[in-house]
């Protein structure tokens, strides 16, 4: 994605299912779960560049120890500097310390059973440390005590928080994750005391009814109470002081969450191959956590997977496979490069079907597998091409010539390279922008000065800014005949509302490019429509809004709003023309059939809070109001 957009955060959750001196036995240190989690994070770091947190769990500790040890981090070194100095904690100690796993436990930090990690993506808000998950609710009795962190975005914090003030609560903050936190802690101390009423009459002792409530506290019941209301993405992980562990999927899908489990460990993560790669299991033994379940694992090591809420259609995120997670899972290595592929005949005739004068590329890095995919379509048709071209040799073909038409092939170079960011201080608009061209730099010598067309691959396109004043600019110099821009994803016209920074509707140059439509067609009044019907459904319940801001798009074809954005990249100037092609919504279907969550495509929210947020944005943009709609 050429331009830059922060987007869901990442988990990891570690149950040993062991006690430590098995690990230490067989593997040589109590470290075996921290040394998991440390790889887990990083092979998912793609998901949080602004901050990383860890927390562990110490089971069946005495009273009077520390269970609970946390310790979070801002920026985009947090999680070696985490986990340095959590090893700070044992490099000091001597080989019959590191030995003695009892001895451990009792003394040393982070030596534990239970981990949870989370790497933050800061969507909106401050990137301080506070933050920064896991986030923990103290308490002096051990199974009151809660540790949460996710992967969420929740449309309806303000409906939820009033809901926690009705109940006597006096939050210090509004926002989705300490509203979460206590929501679910609410309902921990709720059951908690429902166990505690209905043993204390048999004549149990405090202490061994502590005991019991461990053994029988019901996450699913306790889950499915909390998150009752709960509208939008998430993947949560808990951690109970006395043990016990949950990962909820919301009932859509829409975030990810898998795990895996044997006899020694159970983990789960917001992507399939890190936990590959950290315990070196096949594909197929990593499960997917089902939309509105739950994954438990309770103190004595038992694991379920059990709904919470009623599940939904699925709609899992499709920026996931475009974009989002990384490209080493088998499946969406496969996906992204379908999704190039579908576009070999829109860029085909972009180009005349002229391959001998056209040069193939890709930015970023991030569109190389859909890029292979092109590259394959494209060889396909010159080889279907070529086989018509050999059979109209005749029977007795001249060898030179069969050899001048097989030697055609698609000319694949990379063309264009992200340079270091590049930071001016200088205060004119002019310079700046001149300064801001060269985040790109180009390979000079390869195209034919007006006579090629230059292919150019992104895997998004989503505001379109750092295409006109950066991209473009730059492959403009290579002085390419035509520069067609190819978006292996369809037009973003729409905010999300589920854990990507897209909230702001002038962000998006498709709806831009719809606005500046409506106004050459005069009909502009359509706007001002639209915001009345907005308005008019301010004092609804959520499940009763509808989009409003769909119907604007049925004006014009996405053709005529692909080629509006064209006008609208191309700098003041530039002589090369420009072309932009996207992605149809049934093509990114038919590549990701299993993640059908393409409500920044469509405008098919899987939520009723969904469309109350693009009807707020909408109102945003037509108030000038430049802040976010939830």
């Amino acid at each position: 994605m050429s331009d830059f957009i922060k987007h869901e955060c990442g988990i990891a959750l570690i149950r040993l299912l062991k006690p430590l001196d098995y690990y230490l036995e067989k593997y040589g240190t109590v470290l075996y779960g921290v040394n998991k989690l440390h790889l887990l994070m990083e092979k998912q770091r793609n998901r949080g560049q602004d901050g990383a947190g860890i927390a562990t769990v110490k089971l069946n500790s005495r009273p009077g120890t520390k269970i609970i040890h946390r310790k979070r981090n801002s920026g985009s070194n947090s999680i070696q500097s985490i986990f340095g100095q959590v090893y700070d904690n044992f490099n000091g100690l001597s080989k019959n310390q590191l030995k003695d796993a009892a001895w451990l436990k009792e003394n040393v930090a982070f030596a534990g059973e239970l981990m949870l990690g989370h790497l933050r993506y800061g969507t909106h808000g401050a990137n301080s440390v506070k933050n920064v998950h896991p986030f923990i609710r103290k308490s002096n009795w051990i199974h009151r005590t809660l540790v949460v962190a996710g992967n969420f975005n929740l449309t309806n914090v303000d409906e939820l928080f009033d809901e926690l003030v009705g109940y006597g609560q006096y939050p210090m903050e509004q926002t989705d994750t300490v509203t979460v936190l206590e929501k679910i802690g609410h309902f921990l101390d709720d059951e908690v005391q429902r166990l505690y009423t209905w043993y204390k009459p048999d004549g149990y002792t405090n202490l061994e009814i502590n005991d019991l409530i461990f053994d029988n506290l019901d996450i699913q019941r306790l889950l499915k109470r909390a998150a009752k209301k709960f509208d939008g993405g998430y993947a949560m992980a808990g951690m109970i002081g006395h043990g016990d562990a949950f990962v909820m999927r919301d009932p859509n899908g829409i975030r990810p969450a898998f795990y895996y489990q044997d006899e020694e460990v159970v983990v789960v993560s917001s992507e399939r191959p890190p936990i590959q790669t950290a315990f070196d299991v096949h594909v197929s033994r990593v499960q997917e956590i089902k939309p509105g379940h739950a994954l438990v694992v309770k103190r004595n090591g038992t694991v379920s997977e059990v709904p919470f809420t009623e599940q939904g259609e699925k709609k899992s995120c499709s920026f996931e496979r475009i974009y989002f997670s990384r490209g080493n899972d088998r499946d969406i290595y496969t996906e992204r490069k379908l999704l190039g592929e579908q576009l070999t005949d829109s860029v085909l005739k972009a180009v005349d079907h002229d391959i001998e004068n056209t040069v193939f590329s890709f930015v970023p890095n991030t569109a190389e597998s859909a890029f292979f995919g092109l590259i394959k379509g494209i060889e396909k048709s010159l080889n279907e091409s070529k086989l018509e071209k050999i059979k109209k040799l005749g029977p007795n073909p001249d060898s030179r010539e069969i050899a001048k038409i097989l030697a055609l092939t698609p000319r694949v170079e990379k063309l264009v390279h992200k340079d270091a960011k590049l930071r001016t201080f200088i205060a004119d608009d002019s310079s700046r922008g001149e300064m801001v061209t060269h985040g790109y730099d180009v390979t000079y010598g390869i195209v034919k000065n007006e006579v090629d067309s230059l292919v150019l691959l992104d895997d998004s396109i989503v505001r379109g800014t750092t295409l006109k004043n950066s991209i473009i600019r730059i492959a403009a110099r290579l002085r390419p005949k035509k520069i067609i821009i190819v978006s292996s994803a369809p037009q973003i016209r729409y905010p999300d509302c589920y854990g990507i920074d897209m909230s702001k509707m002038k962000d998006f140059v498709a709806f831009r490019a719809l606005v500046e439509l409506l106004k050459e067609n005069n009909k502009s009044s359509l706007l001002n429509e639209a915001y009345e019907r907005c308005k008019a459904q301010l004092e609804l319940p959520k499940e009763q809004i509808k989009n409003e801001v769909k119907s604007l798009y049925d004006h014009f074809t996405p053709e005529q709003i692909s080629a509006k954005i064209a006008q609208i990249v191309t700098p003041k100037g530039l002589k090369p023309k420009i072309e932009v092609i996207y992605q149809s919504l049934e093509g990114l279907h038919n590549a990701c059939p299993g993640h059908l969550g393409d409500w920044y495509f469509s405008g098919n929210y899987p939520t009723p809070g969904g469309n109350k947020v693009v009807n707020r944005a909408f109102m945003n943009f037509m108030e000038n109001k430049d802040e976010r709609a939830y």
